[in-house]
């Protein structure tokens, strides 16, 4: 088990690094005329790390986080619900992260520069809180 909670631990690092790496492209490819050539450059980096960094990560911290889940059996602990929980938000946020991914693809910019540096502190949040939730296990 300690092997898959390496590799847990390795891959929530990579999925992290993706989720703060997305928003922050976003906040540049929003300061890029629609079609222009650095309009196309942002949308081929942030599909490459959707597909290589974000996507595969995102599925292998699912298998190997619940691969610990049942055998540790902390379905019914307090702090793991928790926990869970906040897995389940960061999972939504990064399916937020690839629709809002392909709404500047179509030229669609809905939200601020502002709102977009707002929003990137949301990972860091979580993985905070989540680390106390697994680490301390209040």
């Amino acid at each position: 088990m300690l092997w898959v909670k390496a590799a847990h631990v390795i891959f929530v690092i990579f999925l992290m690094a993706g989720l703060f790496m997305m928003p922050r492209f976003f906040v540049y490819h929003q300061q890029a005329a629609v079609g222009s050539d650095e309009d196309k450059k942002w949308i081929e980096r942030e599909d490459r790390l959707r597909r290589i960094i974000l996507n595969p990560s995102l599925v292998i911290v699912w298998i190997f986080g619940l691969t610990l889940a049942f055998n540790g059996n902390y379905w019914g602990e307090t702090w793991f619900i928790a926990k869970f929980i906040l897995v389940l938000a960061l999972s939504g946020y990064h399916g937020w992260l690839i629709g809002y991914f392909k709404k500047l693809s179509k030229g669609e910019r809905p939200l601020t520069e502002k709102q977009l540096r707002m929003l990137n502190e949301v990972p860091g949040v979580a993985a905070a809180i989540i680390v106390i939730l697994a680490v301390i296990r209040p």
